[in-house]
């Protein structure tokens, strides 16, 4: 079996980043190296060409699933023409969704990672990334005073309950609860 070339070595790179990005978010980053290249169409030894450890894609992982955070704040804000007020509110409401709720995997890494990353060790680069993109959050929520600490708070709550009531009616009364609160005071 012939070397795959660089262009394709980078194209392999970004497909198990981007699959160890939705699988950690989906499954938490217990997730084996087996099965995550598996997910990603690729055998377990090609992973080490491509990463010096696991810990190493949690990092690179966490970067990409940030970095789509980032991205969808941005174009909320472009959606609604520079209107902060309004693409909060709309944030809120499709935080607070059935939908975004059972698809962790495509949804919000501060909530799907939250437990993962408090066990990391202190200095790992996931530990850092994940903590700017709280701020960052919570700033895009925010207005004028620490109102957005708040918001995110009653969002991640609200959603991590959610998803732990999951098949009870409970489950989409915190959904409905949290969302009013906070579209009160958006």
């Amino acid at each position: 079996m012939g070397r795959v070339s660089q262009a394709q070595a980078q194209e392999n790179r970004r497909r198990v980043v981007d699959t160890a990005s939705r699988l950690f978010r989906e499954q938490g980053t217990h997730v084996s190296v087996v099965d995550l290249m598996k997910a990603a169409g690729l055998t377990h030894g090609a992973f080490y060409k491509q990463f010096p450890s696991k810990e190493a894609l949690v990092d690179e992982a966490t970067v990409r699933a940030f970095d789509e955070l980032a991205r969808a704040h941005a174009a909320g804000l472009a959606q609604h023409e520079g209107r902060h007020d309004a693409a909060r509110r709309a944030l809120i409401d499709a935080y607070l969704s059935v939908e975004h709720r059972d698809d962790p995997a495509d949804g919000c890494p501060v909530a799907a990672l939250a437990t993962d990353i408090a066990r990391e060790g202190g200095g790992r680069e996931a530990r850092r990334v994940y903590t700017e993109g709280v701020a960052d959050f919570a700033d895009f929520l925010g207005g004028d005073d620490r109102g957005g600490i708040v918001r995110l708070c009653t969002l991640f709550g609200a959603l991590v309950l959610s998803r732990a009531t999951k098949g009870s009616p409970l489950s989409e009364e915190i959904l409905i609860a949290a969302r009013g609160a906070l579209t009160e005071t958006a």
